[in-house]
C-alpha cells in the first residue's frame, strides 16, 4: 500500500470513507491499538512494565486498546487518565480493557513511576494549539520520563505536534511514533519530536487520498535505479556535462561532477570559467574540463554526445549567466537539470524558462529562496506551502520540480507529488545542492539510457525527442525523488551531524547505492529513522 502524506482534514476524510465502506469506528480503533501494541513489543523486547497515558478522545481509546493488548502479552500495565473518555468508541475500549477475566492486569494510576515504556495516547490528529491544564502537566511528566531513560511511544502523533504544521509550543518528545495508514505532514515537519516513525496498516480506504503526495522509502527508490550492465563502458554509463563554476566558484562544479561520478556516470565533462580550468583539473582529475565559450560550434561540440546536462552550480549571477543558460538550452535537446544560479537567472520570469526547456525531460532543483525568486513571492510563502507551491510551475514548464528541504517535495507535471524524508542537517551546508544536481543528472541519463541495450548515436534533436518521449514526464519526477532519497540516505549513513562534511556524504554514497533493504514485518507500511 502506498503511504500518502496528509493533513488532519485528509486523515479525517480517509477514516470517514473507511467507516462508510463498512468498517465500524470501534473496529478501526481495535486495529490501531493492536497494531501499535505489536510495534511496541517488537521495539521494546526487554520491557516488563508500561504506563499508558490516555486522553478523552479516540486517541485515548487507541491507548486503552494498547493497554489491554500489552497486558495480555504479560506486561504490567498502568493507565493514567487525563480525563474520562468522551467518545463512544473510547468508552467501549476502556470497558473492554478493564473487564475482569483472564490473566491480564491493568492498574489505574495518577502519576508516572519508573516505567521502561511510556505510551502517549493523550491527543491525536485532530488537536490544535498547545496542550493546557492536566494534559500539559502530563506532557511534562512524559518528557521527564524520557529524560530518565524511558522509551516514549506516541500514538498517531506526539501530543502537542500539530498534524498540519508540526510542533506548536510544548509537545511530547517521543523516541518512537506509531501512526496509522497515513503520514501526517506535521510529523515530517517535526521529526525531532517524533523519533523513529512507523506507519502501520489498519485497512484504511486509500482511494480517499489517492491524489495526495506519496511518501517514498528505500525499497521504492532502489527499485527505480537502473542496473549497470556487466559489460558497460564509459560511453554506456552516461555522459554528464555540467555548466557552472563561475569566477571563484570552482568548488560548486567539482561537487556536481563528484556527485555524478559517485552515482555511476561514465564521463563527467565540466564546463567552467577559464580562470577555474586548472583548479577543476586538480580537484577532479576524473573529469574532462573545458572553458566557457561563446562560439556556437564549440558549445555544440561539447553538447553533441551529452546524455544529460546540469547547469547552474556556481554559475554566478547577472546578465552573462542568463545568456549562458539560454545559449546552452537552445543548443541542445538533451535532458537537463537546472539548478542554483541558472534558476536565479529567471527571477520573476518562469515563462521564459519553460519556453527554453521546450518539453525536454528536465528537473528544476530550487531551494525555497530560489523558488521564491522565480515565483516572485516571499520565501516564507514557499516554506509554508511547500507541499503545494511547486505544482503550477511544474505543470507550466513540463519539468519535474524538486523543492529541497526537510522534507524534500518533488512535483510532476501531471500533478503527482513525491515526498522524500531521507536526510539530516549534514546537508544544510554550502555545496550540498551541487552534489544533488550531479546525482540527479546521472539518474536522469540512466533512466533514459536504460532499456536501449548498446549505445546508439542520438546526435539530432529529433532522435533525442523520439527516445525521450517514451519516458513520461511523471517518470522524470520519480528520477528526481530517487535522487533526493539517495542524497539524503548518504547523509544518514554518516551518523551525527556535527563533524560531518560533504566529503563524508560523497564517501557514503556507494554504501547508500548498494545498501540492502531488509523486508519489513507484515503490517508495517513505512518506517523512518529518528533524526540524528
Amino acid at each position: 500500500m502506498v503511504v500518502r502524506v496528509v493533513t488532519a482534514a485528509d486523515a479525517a476524510e480517509c477514516e470517514r470513507a473507511t467507516i462508510e465502506a463498512g468498517t465500524p469506528a470501534i473496529e478501526l480503533m481495535e486495529r490501531a491499538g493492536k497494531a501499535a501494541a505489536t510495534e511496541i513489543l517488537a521495539c521494546a523486547t526487554d520491557a516488563d512494565m508500561v504506563s499508558v497515558i490516555t486522553g478523552p478522545g479516540n486517541n485515548g481509546g487507541d491507548g486503552w486498546v494498547v493497554a489491554r493488548e500489552l497486558a495480555l502479552a504479560g506486561l504490567l500495565v498502568r493507565v493514567i487518565e487525563s480525563a474520562p473518555p468522551k467518545t463512544q468508541e473510547a468508552l467501549e475500549a476502556r470497558e473492554r480493557a478493564l473487564k475482569p477475566g483472564g490473566s491480564r492486569r491493568i492498574d489505574l494510576a495518577d502519576s508516572l513511576a519508573d516505567e521502561q515504556i511510556v505510551v502517549d495516547a493523550l491527543l491525536g490528529t485532530g488537536s490544535k494549539g498547545s496542550p493546557r491544564g492536566r494534559i500539559r502537566e502530563l506532557v511534562t511528566a512524559i518528557n521527564d520520563a524520557g529524560d530518565n531513560g524511558a522509551q516514549v511511544f506516541a500514538l498517531d502523533l506526539p501530543t502537542g505536534v500539530d498534524a498540519d504544521l508540526g510542533a506548536n509550543g510544548q509537545s511530547v518528545r517521543a523516541t518512537h511514533t506509531v501512526t496509522f495508514g497515513l503520514m501526517k505532514r506535521g510529523a515530517l515537519l517535526s521529526r525531532d519530536r517524533c523519533g523513529s516513525i512507523a506507519v502501520l496498516d489498519i485497512g484504511l480506504q486509500g482511494e480517499a487520498v489517492a491524489d495526495l503526495p506519496m511518501l517514498i522509502d528505500g525499497a521504492w527508490a532502489h527499485e527505480r535505479v537502473p542496473p549497470i550492465r556487466f559489460d558497460a563502458h564509459k560511453g554506456t554509463r552516461g555522459r554528464i556535462v555540467v555548466f557552472g563554476g563561475g569566477e571563484g566558484m570552482a568548488g560548486a562544479a567539482i561537487l556536481a561532477g563528484m556527485g555524478a561520478l559517485r552515482s555511476g556516470a561514465g564521463l563527467a565533462h565540466l564546463v567552467v570559467h577559464e580562470s577555474n580550468v586548472e583548479s577543476v583539473h586538480a580537484g577532479l582529475p576524473e573529469a574532462i574540463v573545458s572553458a566557457w565559450s561563446r562560439d556556437p560550434a564549440i558549445v555544440a561540440s561539447i553538447l553533441s554526445r551529452a546524455d544529460a546536462i546540469a547547469i547552474g552550480p556556481g554559475l554566478g549571477q547577472g546578465r552573462n549567466a542568463r545568456n549562458l543558460v539560454e545559449q546552452v538550452l537552445l543548443a541542445t535537446a538533451a535532458p537537463a537539470v537546472v539548478d542554483a544560479d541558472a534558476l536565479n537567472a529567471f527571477t520573476g520570469d518562469p515563462a521564459s524558462l519553460a519556453a527554453l526547456l521546450h518539453g525536454r525531460p528536465a528537473v528544476l532543483t530550487p531551494h525555497p529562496a530560489e523558488l521564491a525568486r522565480i515565483l516572485n513571492v516571499e520565501t516564507d510563502t514557499v516554506t509554508n506551502a511547500r507541499f503545494e507551491i511547486g505544482s503550477d510551475l511544474s505543470r507550466a514548464s513540463g519539468a519535474a520540480l524538486l523543492l529541497k528541504g526537510a522534507p524534500t517535495v518533488v512535483f510532476a507535471p501531471n500533478g503527482d507529488r513525491y515526498i522524500s524524508a531521507a536526510g539530516t542537517a549534514a546537508l544544510a551546508t554550502g555545496g550540498s545542492g551541487d552534489v544533488l544536481t550531479g546525482i540527479t543528472a546521472t539518474l536522469l541519463a540512466h533512466r533514459l539510457l536504460s532499456g536501449r541495450g548498446k549505445r546508439t548515436r542520438l546526435n539530432t534533436p529529433a532522435r533525442r525527442r523520439a527516445r525521450d518521449q517514451k519516458v513520461g514526464a511523471h517518470r522524470i519526477a520519480e528520477v528526481a525523488a530517487t535522487a533526493a532519497y539517495f542524497h539524503g540516505r548518504a547523509a544518514e549513513l554518516c551518523g551525527p551531524v556535527r563533524g560531518t562534511t560533504l566529503s563524508d556524504v560523497l564517501q557514503a554514497l556507494p554504501d547508500a547505492w548498494n545498501e540492502t533493504i531488509p523486508p519489513e514485518r507484515p503490517g508495517v507500511l513505512a518506517r523512518l529513522p529518528a533524526v540524528a
